[in-house]
């Protein structure tokens, strides 16, 4: 799978409100399935769903101790999405550089 692969799945992945909710959950600590789903506005076997997608999609990982199933984030998950945007920010800070020195080359116009 290449880089531009791993990218598209994140996004979409992290496309559903949902899963961004579970995230930012996760974000603050290792939650079971029920501690992320009582908040949620959807029944149990959707967010069993949504936490399958984002396992597969390598955002979370979970464990089984008896009967209660934890997940957590996985540290590394979201580096390719930061990475593109600090890229896209890199770029664009570039850009209006560049406008800035033009900017600083166009004479000033006298007011007659």
């Amino acid at each position: 799978m290449t880089g531009q692969d791993n990218l598209d799945r994140l996004f979409q992945v992290m496309a559903d409100p949902h899963r961004r909710g579970f995230v930012e959950r996760l974000c603050r600590g290792p939650a079971s399935v029920k501690e992320l789903a009582s908040p949620a506005a959807v029944q149990l076997p959707a967010v069993l769903k949504h936490l399958k997608v984002l396992e597969e999609g390598g955002i979370v990982v979970s464990k089984k101790t008896g009967r209660t199933r934890t997940y957590r984030m996985r540290r590394e998950a979201l580096v390719i999405l930061a990475d593109w945007v600090d890229q896209r920010q890199r770029e664009l800070n570039a850009a209006f550089d560049r406008l800035a020195e033009l900017m600083l080359e166009i004479p000033e116009g006298k007011d007659h």
